[in-house]
């Protein structure tokens, strides 16, 4: 049962978490934040539907790439034509292809819900990244950005959608935004957007893909399945970055256990870097690592999974364990019934030192407890920048003027958010992705998980993606990718550069060789 929702970013973008009683009262998750919100004044006078494009080139590897980048709104209207709603989207499309047919298109968002694509667009895969220190602390302004050398644009043009209520996207005036919260229609709303963009562009032919993070991996597959029965779209591929499809694997409720077994590898990754294991452990990453998978995956979810009929003898095997891949005090384990929660972990492993770890990031740190999201250093260390950056950008180069207010996170969008029948349950998005790969057997699956992402745990993919119950021809369509980051695992640099180089090879396999 879905009780309350925390924005928290899955970027990084804000997921809703299905949280039970005990923790809503201890508030031992990050708690719902005020974050942007649209105010009276950017939704008194609806901007007209209006683009401006701008020509620029970029230099990757001594290669130049000319390119033409778009920024606008497209008007999503009733069969009437009365406007419904405006989604901003920014477009770089490489110049002069040899072919429209042969050059792809990747569809890019966050997630939250409620976020705006400014992550993925300045962070990660635009053609302009901001310049920030992964692991330092906060940078004060003046804020940076320069050529991203890690941009997609080389082998994929790009477009970045702000949903409805989010970035410049509004509905229309008069028009009631709950149309557009909501699991359904906010894919509807989407795929409306990427149809209209096909048609309007001349993109129907050009192979095409879809890249989420965070909730965004949720919707990506639900558009996966949208656009193919509604359309007739079909896609070559989907990239999904810190994997939210399946709630179950992140909800700490009684009575299910999955949670701090997949989690579980993640705690350890981060007490390694923390230096808070015993020798052995910190001596190498990888082995450590794996040792804590098995650990996981065999011993710890057996012993939870005989729940209260568990022997004294077992618990305290049981115990040694968790002391031995979490590096919490005992006496903390021992109260805690076997199951560490991730707020516990984040507020116990460095509490003699009087920090806690980043829910973004768990290398980060911060003073004190775990508190508020916007508090966390792995948003602190990029929301401002890239807001303010972003904000810049549009307008002095892009060349996009507006009033209205860039809004980066919606409260609104999450608070506001229809959940389905996912209020009967957990969210789940994995009979649709079994559903689409069983029919679209082309489609290719490329999934990213940090190590030391403490919001989505990147064990969490490994489950997800042996649990879609496909034949061994299927499966061969999975590429699952782990990198040396968190949740927005691409601030890292070692990060980044692995994760285009494995989108760059998947993408060109994605692709059917034509004679």
């Amino acid at each position: 049962m879905v009780n309350r929702y925390f924005l928290v970013l899955l970027l990084v973008v804000f997921l809703p978490r299905v949280c039970n009683a005990a923790e809503q009262k201890a508030a031992s998750a990050p708690s719902q934040t005020n974050v942007q919100t649209p105010t009276a004044d950017t939704k008194k006078e609806q901007e007209p539907e209006k683009t401006s494009s701008t020509h620029h080139v970029i230099r990757i590897k001594g290669g130049a790439i000319n390119y033409t980048a778009t920024a606008g709104r497209i008007t999503l209207r009733e069969e009437s034509g009365k406007a419904r709603g405006d989604i901003f989207f920014t477009a770089y499309v490489m110049d002069q292809p040899a072919e429209k047919s042969k050059r792809p298109v990747t569809f890019a968002f966050n997630g939250g819900p409620g976020a705006s694509s400014v992550w993925l667009h300045m962070g990660a895969i635009g053609p302009k990244r901001v310049m920030t220190e992964d692991l330092g602390g906060a940078s004060a302004p003046p804020y940076t950005m320069g050529d991203n050398e890690y941009s997609w644009l080389p082998f994929t043009d790009l477009v970045f959608i702000d949903p409805v209520g989010t970035g410049y996207s509004r509905p229309a005036q008069g028009e009631n935004s709950k149309q557009f919260y909501g699991i359904k229609e906010d894919i509807e709303s989407v795929g409306e957007f990427i149809r209209l963009y096909a048609t309007r562009y001349d993109r129907w032919v050009s192979p095409k893909f879809i890249v989420g993070e965070s909730y965004g991996t949720f919707r990506a597959i639900g558009l996966s399945d949208y656009l193919y029965d509604s359309f007739g779209m079909d896609l070559n591929g989907l990239m999904l970055i810190s994997l939210a499809i399946d709630f179950q694997s992140f909800s700490y409720n009684l009575g299910n256990d999955l949670p701090y077994t997949l989690f579980l590898p993640s705690y350890a990754c981060s007490a390694w870097y923390h230096k808070r294991l015993d020798p052995d452990l910190q001596e190498n990453f990888e082995k450590t690592r794996n040792e804590a998978e098995e650990w996981a995956l065999h011993d710890y979810s057996s012993a939870l999974l005989q729940g209260d009929a568990l022997t004294d003898v077992q618990k305290g095997k049981t115990i040694e364990g968790l002391l031995r891949f979490t590096g919490l005090p005992k006496s903390y384990l021992e109260n805690t019934n076997l199951r560490v929660n991730r707020s516990g972990f984040m507020n116990e492993l460095l509490r003699s030192d009087d920090l806690s770890l980043g829910l973004m990031d768990g290398r980060k740190v911060r003073r004190g407890r775990s508190g508020d999201f916007l508090s966390d250093p792995g948003m602190v260390g990029t929301l401002a920048p890239y807001v303010a950056v972003l904000n810049d950008y549009f307008k002095n180069e892009l060349k996009y003027e507006t009033d209205l207010a860039y809004v980066f996170l919606s409260e609104e969008a999450n608070g506001q958010w229809n959940w389905g029948s996912g209020l009967r349950g957990y969210p789940s998005v994995l009979e649709k992705l079994q559903k689409v790969m069983r029919r679209s057997t082309h489609l290719k699956i490329l999934t990213a998980g940090g190590y030391f992402d403490l919001d989505t745990p990147y064990f969490g993919i490994k489950y997800a993606m042996n649990h879609l119950g496909l034949d061994a021809s299927l499966r061969a369509n999975i590429r699952m990718g782990f990198y040396e980051g968190g949740h927005m695992l691409y601030t890292n640099v070692r990060a980044i550069e692995k994760l285009t180089a494995d989108v760059a090879g998947f993408v060109a396999d994605a692709i059917p060789a034509r004679k």
